[in-house]
């Protein structure tokens, strides 16, 4: 199945499409004055120690400190050693190389780990580590063999350091392993050596860009196309794979046409589709998707989906294409955490056995670490997904200003009784000739229709005139009582 890789690039931000078929299968958003900072490597110092958590704060250089945990630090766990408590081995005001291992996210500053590793093109290098280890979705024992192998022998002897082959490098060279593997100590080597002479809080290394990284993470052997609008960044991409990555160079296209390249493959649509809590399928029915701090929940309804002879057929139909839909969104959106699956409840054992399946396998192409438990006792399917970045509506998007991030605003009926409360406890307060409220049209309206009666009595309760002004600028649940 062809893929073809989308990267719109401007000076403020990079945005990468993976489309599958003429569908759009993953979104990546990075704004320039905001790089992700997962893979970073800085010369950290320990500002705070909890014994009780056994963890510290390092300040890396952001306007949070970051979190590290003693099970994120090599020197705690290292080969025929104890584990060893944190306050044993850090120090407030120590000097420490680490690793942003996740980003930022809400309130929660970074997590970093002392143990390091840095993503080639073919290897994964891990200088403190001495395994070498062999990608998974390489599932030949033989080829597997083989890979480690060929590793071993392009190794520098009189050296002890770890690699993890990646699935690209299945049908790799020894020229271009061995490329790789020098590539990486050099970078290595550099850091190392650059974290002696600086003084912390200091960026020692930083990721790839986003455009980068695609030529790096995301070409497979079903990529066919590499397109991007930009010349400049188009040349800056060329040089790149040209020096790292050369048999990518013939996929590599400029797009130099007027209509916008997201807007030719329906991208923009598709964004604006994946900040939506709705999403539509095909036979009618639809999901709901909320995302909270907590978790992300999916529930999955038939909808007006009356297709099938039967409605367990209809259930189970909607199922089967929710599961597709929903690996779908997952990607998308970069959803990640907990997440809770609501499909529509099945009598059959053997449905229910059928939908998770079929979400295992749309879930198989996820770059992403899936944790996918069986149905509970109460219907529901759980799963993880690993979370390393803001998801696309957070980096897209904020809380709303009117309400505070509830997804509701109170009735125009309920601000007024609230106003009238006010009304009560303000007369009781201050001995003012008029109470004046400013309130927003439809709240006026009300008080001026329904509630008329009741703001009378309230008027001839405290013994003062209350007068309206309506604000055309004021949220619905925003008003004022001025004393006059």
């Amino acid at each position: 199945m062809l893929e073809e890789v989308l990267i719109n690039s401007t000076p403020q931000e990079t945005r990468v499409a993976v489309v599958r078929q003429g569908v759009v299968q993953e979104l990546h958003i990075e704004r320039n004055a905001s790089r992700g900072l997962v893979g970073n490597i800085y010369l950290g110092k320990v500002v705070r120690i909890l014994p009780g958590m056994q963890s510290a704060f390092i300040d890396i250089g952001l306007e949070r400190t970051a979190f590290l945990h003693v099970a994120d630090i090599w020197e705690a766990h290292a080969p025929d050693a104890p584990v060893r408590a944190i306050e044993r081995i850090l120090f407030e005001g120590k000097s420490v190389v680490v690793q942003v291992i996740k980003e930022p996210i809400g309130t929660k500053g970074a997590r970093l780990s002392t143990q390091v590793s840095m993503a080639g093109r073919m290897l994964v290098y891990l200088p403190q580590e001495t395994h070498i280890g062999i990608s998974q979705r390489i599932e030949n024992e033989a080829d597997r063999d083989a890979l480690r192998e060929k590793i071993k022998r392009l190794i520098p002897k009189n050296t002890s350091e770890g690699y993890i082959v990646r699935t690209m490098a299945e049908d790799a060279s020894e020229d271009e392993l061995a490329a790789d593997i020098e590539y990486l100590r050099k970078l290595w080597s550099d850091i190392r050596n650059l974290s002696k002479t600086q003084s912390p809080p200091a960026l020692l290394y930083q990721e790839l860009s986003l455009a980068q990284r695609v030529i790096r993470d995301f070409v497979k052997a079903e990529t066919s196309r590499i397109v991007i609008d930009s010349e400049e960044n188009f040349r800056q991409l060329l040089a790149f794979a040209e020096e790292y990555m050369p048999g990518l160079l013939p996929l590599i296209e400029h797009y130099p046409d007027e209509m916008p390249l997201f807007d030719l493959y329906g991208v923009e649509q598709e964004i604006q589709k994946a900040l939506a809590r709705r999403v539509g399928l095909k036979s009618g029915g639809y999901l709901i998707v909320d995302q909270t701090e907590a978790m992300t929940t999916i529930d999955v309804n038939t909808g007006a989906f009356v297709g099938i002879r039967n409605f367990d057929e209809t259930v189970f139909k909607t199922n089967l294409e929710a599961a597709q839909a929903i690996a779908r969104q997952l990607r998308l959106r970069n959803l990640g955490g907990i997440i809770i699956v609501d499909f529509i409840d099945m009598d059959s054992e053997e449905h229910r056995a059928a939908v998770l399946a079929e979400l295992n396998k749309a879930l198989e192409g996820d770059h992403m670490r899936l944790t996918v438990n069986g149905f509970t006792s109460l219907g529901l399917v759980e799963m993880t997904r690993k979370r390393t970045r803001e998801s696309l509506s957070h980096v897209l998007c904020e809380e709303c200003p009117t309400c505070g991030g509830r997804g509701e605003v109170k009735t125009a009926r309920t601000v007024c009784h609230e106003i009238m409360r006010d009304l009560l406890r303000e007369s009781r307060q201050f001995n003012a000739r008029e109470f004046r409220v400013l309130a927003s049209v439809p709240v006026i309206d009300i008080f001026l229709d329904e509630e008329s009666q009741g703001l009378a009595m309230l008027s001839d309760q405290i013994g003062k005139t209350v007068s309206l002004k309506p604000e055309a600028s004021y949220s619905r649940e925003q008003y004022d009582i001025v004393l006059i």
